[in-house]
């Protein structure tokens, strides 16, 4: 499968037609292509609905950042830089994500037998100076990527209530939750490649040693 084929997982490991790891994914023909597909359904959806492609760039950009995984960061910060100022909120993200950076995950369980789980940690929100440069929404959007992320056990009624309250429909609020859980899986696999390619680097180098 070669890049023109828009196999986002294969441009982000970096995998060359005809490789190893092409041939191994060219095993799983319908995981590759309803992951591409799913990355298709949030970036490039026929209708954008209420949730804009700077928003869903924006999100995507901080929450590779919140995942420490540059390469990843980097391909949605240059998307979000092609929108309209978006070279302005590329920035921003890049001190929110700095300011959201934690080691997870932590939270509340509700009261009972997992509650000696319960671990206390950042509770993130965008910095008052940040906040009134992003639009409620967006700010919003930021502190609850941020809690699925770090905080899922946290996640209520009263969370979702602040995204509606910020401008957030129903539906929107559904494909920001599709879009942090996608890029969740969309880094797992990338990372897992990356670190599978250098293994083979590694055994071909002793190999000729």
């Amino acid at each position: 499968m070669t890049l023109q084929t828009r196999d986002i997982i294969d441009l982000l490991a970096g995998i060359e037609s005809g490789s190893h790891l092409d041939d191994l994914r060219a095993r799983r023909p319908e995981t590759r292509l309803n992951a591409q597909k799913s990355y298709e359904a949030l970036f490039e959806p026929e209708h954008f609905g209420s949730v804009t492609p700077a928003e869903r760039f924006a999100v995507a950009t901080f929450v590779a950042g919140l995942h420490k995984t540059p390469e990843i960061r980097s391909y949605y910060s240059s998307k979000l830089q092609g929108e309209a100022h978006g070279s302005d909120l590329a920035a921003v993200i890049g001190t929110e994500v700095e300011r959201g950076t934690a080691v997870g995950p932590y939270g509340h369980y509700p009261a009972g037998p997992l509650s000696n789980e319960d671990q206390s940690g950042l509770i993130y929100e965008v910095s008052r100076e940040n906040r009134t440069l992003l639009d409620p929404k967006l700010s919003a959007a930021l502190e609850h990527a941020h809690l699925l992320v770090f905080r899922p056990r946290d996640a209520s009624a009263a969370a979702l209530q602040k995204l509606l309250d910020a401008g957030w429909t129903t539906t929107g609020i559904v494909t920001l939750s599709q879009l942090v859980a996608f890029l969740a899986f969309q880094i797992r696999v990338v990372t897992g490649l990356r670190a599978l390619a250098a293994s083979v680097v590694i055994a071909e180098q002793a190999v000729q040693a």
